[in-house]
C-alpha cells in the first residue's frame, strides 16, 4: 500500500519532464529567437523621491547573434527539444520576428 502512495506522489515530478505543448513551447522559444537577429536592450531614466536622479542601462546580447546563427533554425530546434515536435511554422513568418 505504502509503494503505492509513493508512486502516486511521483507522478506530478515525472509529468514534468513530458513535452510542453507546441504553442507554450513556441512562446518560450521566441526570445531565443529574437536574440539571434540582435541585441535587446533598455534604457531607463527617473528622479526618486529624494530628488536623485537614477540611471538603467541592459543589454542582452546572445551568443547566437555574435555567431551569426539562423533564427529560424534557433527557433526550430528550441520547440523541437521543448515539444518534442517541429513548430507550426518558422519564426521568420511569427509577427514576433519582425520586432
Amino acid at each position: 500500500m505504502m509503494r503505492n502512495v509513493t508512486l502516486l506522489a511521483l507522478l506530478p515530478l515525472l509529468a514534468a519532464c513530458g513535452p510542453m505543448a507546441l504553442p507554450d513551447a513556441e512562446r518560450a522559444c521566441i526570445r531565443d529567437a529574437q536574440l539571434a537577429q540582435h541585441p535587446r536592450g533598455m534604457i531607463g531614466l527617473g528622479i526618486g523621491s529624494s530628488g536623485r536622479a537614477a540611471a538603467k542601462f541592459e543589454l542582452s546580447v546572445s551568443s547566437d547573434f555574435l555567431l551569426h546563427s539562423d533564427p529560424d533554425k534557433i527557433f526550430a530546434a528550441c520547440v523541437q527539444s521543448r515539444a518534442g515536435q517541429q513548430p507550426s511554422r518558422p519564426f521568420s513568418a511569427l509577427p514576433e520576428s519582425h520586432q
